[in-house]
């Protein structure tokens, strides 16, 4: 019994393993939670979403959706994942510090947790179990 407490509790922690489940769990909640409700009801987003760098509100929706539902995808599967990740931070800091820079912590937050997990993400890359693993390396 106590070999077997000390494998599961002492034993190294698996990197590859613990960024597959990383990236599978931040990937989908970034899409359950903003790229399937952009996706399925685009012109709601048009008129929601704002365009702080004036490009026009449709680019800032299709650009939000192509980072929340197709860079997320791609996060998920580890294809092209710093690339992916990348454009998925520039998303939340464009709305963290264009849009609800001067707002209250609460709304805050959620734009830097995703900045900071796909900043993770990024700099970490996808790990072993990856597409990225299998085409790239």
């Amino acid at each position: 019994m106590m070999s077997l407490l000390k494998k599961i509790v002492i034993r190294k922690a698996d990197v590859d393993v613990g960024l597959l489940v990383f990236r599978i769990l931040a990937a989908g909640a970034l899409l359950k939670a903003h790229g399937l409700p952009k996706l399925l009801d685009i012109q709601a987003s048009i008129a929601h979403i704002p365009d702080p760098l004036g490009f026009g509100g449709t680019f800032s929706t299709y650009y939000a959706i192509f980072t929340n539902v197709i860079c997320a995808l791609c996060v998920a599967f580890g294809f092209l994942t710093r690339f992916a990740a990348f454009f998925i931070i520039t998303l939340t800091l464009s709305g963290l510090l264009l849009i609800h820079l001067h707002d209250p912590a609460n709304i805050q937050d959620t734009p830097i947790i995703y900045s900071i997990v796909f900043g993770f993400i990024a700099y970490m890359g996808a790990g072993k179990y990856s597409l990225d693993h299998k085409f790239f390396k």
